[in-house]
């Protein structure tokens, strides 16, 4: 595991581009420095695109999306991130993907742990890890259980941020 591996920046980053994706339930495996992404629900076409699936025997009205990020990927898209950005200091929503997964990176920085896998379901999160002597641990948890940890963090990061100017 590299020491300069900061999962809090890392999974907000992916969380951002999954949503814009419109992708909630998913896994997420880390491979090498990068990050392979299954998207787990199970999507409905329109009424037309099913018609146009059934003439052309395509699977009816799902599509399984998967993708694979790259370490210089992330860094692009925790760019982008930081440059919307707009107030410091103001309370964001525990619920939108990409502060849950934040959350999940944090906890994971504090745990000192490499990330292996994770699987994000509408109600629950399951972990993968290894810990600094090489031991596998799983942990399946309510996305609700982070939100102490949310709140922790929130506080935290209140008290080490000076004011933006020009906001």
């Amino acid at each position: 595991m590299a020491d300069s591996t900061r999962y809090v920046e890392e999974l907000r980053a992916i969380g951002q581009m999954l949503t814009g994706r419109n992708i909630v339930d998913f896994e997420l495996k880390h491979v090498g420095s990068g990050y392979f992404i299954q998207d787990l629900h199970e999507h409905t076409a329109s009424f037309s695109s099913r018609i146009q699936n059934w003439f052309h025997g395509a699977p009816y009205g799902t599509r399984a999306e998967s993708l694979t990020i790259s370490p210089a990927e992330i860094e692009r898209l925790s760019a982008e991130g930081r440059a919307r950005r707009n107030k410091a200091g103001q309370l964001t929503q525990f619920r939108e993907l990409s502060n849950v997964l934040r959350t999940v990176g944090a906890y994971l920085d504090s745990k000192e742990v490499e990330l292996l896998e994770l699987q994000k379901r509408p109600i629950s999160i399951t972990l993968q890890y290894r810990d600094k002597s090489g031991g596998q641990e799983t942990e399946d948890r309510p996305v609700t259980s982070f939100y102490k940890f949310f709140l922790e963090l929130y506080e935290r990061r209140g008290q080490t941020q000076e004011p933006r100017r020009g906001n």
